[in-house]
């Protein structure tokens, strides 16, 4: 089975080793016909510190890291 990527803007780097990134997703109401916006965040394993807020990432799906974390940062997007 081939591993999720997602795209997302970090939106907090505060703990060690960790990034928040919100993945925002658009799809189709089944019943209202209308594009719907969703947002979710994931923890996501950032070995280096090197990615602040703001930031535009592709993540990976991975090993499990911690209780919450399942991904990692893959590449910054330009």
């Amino acid at each position: 089975m081939p591993k999720k990527i997602l795209k997302g803007i970090v939106v907090s780097d505060k703990p060690n080793k960790t990034i928040t990134v919100m993945v925002e997703r658009k799809y189709s109401h089944p019943v209202l016909k209308k594009v719907m916006k969703v947002q979710k965040k994931y923890n996501v394993h950032d070995e280096n510190n090197k990615y602040k807020n703001g930031d535009k990432v592709s993540i990976v799906e991975s090993k499990p890291f911690s209780k919450n974390k399942k991904f990692q940062v893959m590449e910054n997007v330009k």
